[in-house]
């Protein structure tokens, strides 16, 4: 079975970034991607330098391109089941039942956004629903926009928003606001609704408990996210709580606690972005690249 340098798992921005440093390096990677991009349910990526209002699936599919130009690329369309093994003798088991093999591994993995359980909320996510203002606020076009809360980062969201239009804060039974954020919100002209939320419709509209159906331009709302796969606590990387979510413990070189297992992009660094995630992952690759010259 031949040994790479490097197996990628996940190729999507930070996957494929990290993959780029080793390739120019001439070092022998392979990608492993299921081909399950967070932001696949957007039509457009804003934010990136050079790709503003892009596609995000066609700045995939260009990295993708690009990176095939090298020789020493090798990519399989599958799912990564399992990861063993230590630094200079890893393996990894796909759902097809083969097997591959490398000195080291880069978990890009991407994480699973926890929604609010509202009727309605899911099918919108990405569309009229969204997370991060500096990636879809500008749309909005100074409307009105509503923010769901689901614990107390939702209160830092609603704070910042209203640099992109006027803001409704739904606590929705998530969150209980004490005198001094009250105050903070209605400083910065949030309008506070505490009727929880029963479903939403059409675009972006609420329709509350008590009947009432209040429309916006567009929703934000702050997901609880986890590792998209268990991959990687599964062969012993350490895991931490963020105010965001979980995310895989590293160090500053992108490494994990498992020694020669790194993890880069939304998996191991907050907050997410494309953007963010492009430059963890090349930072990512470049430092596992320094590893093997001089390990």
């Amino acid at each position: 079975m031949m040994q790479h340098d490097v197996i990628v798992i996940g190729g999507s921005y930070a996957g494929m970034a990290a993959a780029l440093q080793l390739l120019r390096a001439r070092r022998s990677v392979l990608i492993v991607d299921a081909g399950q991009r967070r932001n696949r349910f957007a039509s457009h990526s804003h934010g990136f330098l050079s790709q503003d209002g892009a596609d995000p699936a066609e700045i995939a599919r260009t990295a993708r391109r690009q990176l095939e130009a090298y020789p020493t690329l090798s990519w399989i369309d599958g799912t990564a089941a399992a990861a063993s093994g230590e630094k200079d003798g890893f393996s990894v088991s796909l759902a097809d039942g083969s097997g591959h093999e490398a000195r080291r591994l880069l978990f890009a993995t991407g994480v699973a956004d926890g929604l609010p359980e509202i009727e309605g909320l899911q099918e919108r996510w990405g569309r009229s629903v969204f997370h991060c203002p500096y990636c879809h606020g500008y749309e909005l076009d100074r409307g009105r926009i509503g923010v769901i809360a689901t614990g107390p980062m939702s209160i830092h969201q609603a704070q910042l928003i209203p640099e992109w239009g006027e803001v409704t804060f739904f606590t929705n039974e998530a969150i209980t606001l004490d005198t001094a954020a009250r105050a903070d919100l209605a400083a910065r002209h949030v309008t506070i609704e505490e009727i929880p939320i029963a479903r939403i419709e059409g675009h972006a509209e609420i329709v509350l408990t008590d009947g009432r159906e209040l429309a916006f331009a567009g929703l934000f709302t702050a997901p609880h996210a986890t590792p998209a796969t268990p991959i990687a606590e599964n062969l012993g990387c350490a895991l931490m709580e963020t105010p965001m979510g979980i995310q895989i413990r590293t160090d500053e070189a992108k490494e994990t606690t498992l020694p020669g297992a790194f993890a880069c992009g939304d998996v191991a660094k907050m907050p997410h972005s494309v953007t963010l995630a492009v430059a963890d992952g090349a930072w990512a690759g470049a430092n596992i690249h320094r590893t093997l010259v001089f390990a």
